[in-house]
């Protein structure tokens, strides 16, 4: 009976520190979502900008159009290729530097969450189930599984359940 209590209670605290680690597990993975949310905010806002420049940069192409349609009257082929091309080049410099900006970015936040993922399969890899939950039975159920005493036998004589009996041959790869 007291053997009983004992590992009743040994189950209890098992079970106690495996939802100790799960709390613990999920305001990690809510404060580490808080981090990527922030990530996530300051890429939102490059793109924002980079949106506003295209704008700007759309804008820019329409007067230069219209400002090289009233020129080229005196203008030469030359002079409209090289406005053409340094008009292209004030557009794009703006555009080349945010998106090497976001690439940075996101090669910041991949790296992140590189480690965090690699961080937490760490973790759960150092966390084990243990080999058994009534240590001392488990020579007891093996032996008689392996005289041939049915598990429902095993479980009445042992005082557990079915499914533990069940769970003991499992891990040690007996059934």
């Amino acid at each position: 009976m007291i053997e009983q209590l004992h590992n009743y209670l040994n189950l209890e605290y098992i079970v106690v520190g495996m939802a100790a680690v799960i709390l613990y597990l999920l305001y990690y993975v809510y404060s580490k979502d808080q981090d990527f949310s922030k990530n996530i905010h300051s890429v939102a806002s490059v793109v924002e900008e980079l949106n506003r420049e295209i704008y700007y940069l759309k804008k820019n192409m329409t007067d230069t159009q219209k400002s090289i349609q009233q020129n080229s009257r005196g203008m030469s082929d030359e002079e409209i290729y090289q406005e053409i091309e340094r008009s292209v080049y004030d557009m794009v410099q703006p555009l080349s530097l945010g998106i090497k900006q976001m690439q940075e970015n996101i090669t910041a936040i991949d790296t992140q969450v590189d480690s965090r993922v690699s961080s937490l399969e760490n973790g759960v890899k150092q966390f084990s189930i243990p080999t058994s939950i009534h240590g001392n039975d488990d020579e007891k159920i093996i032996s008689l599984f392996k005289q041939g005493v049915t598990l429902d036998t095993i479980s009445k004589e042992l005082h557990i359940s079915k499914p533990e009996v069940e769970f003991v041959l499992k891990i040690n790869k007996i059934k």
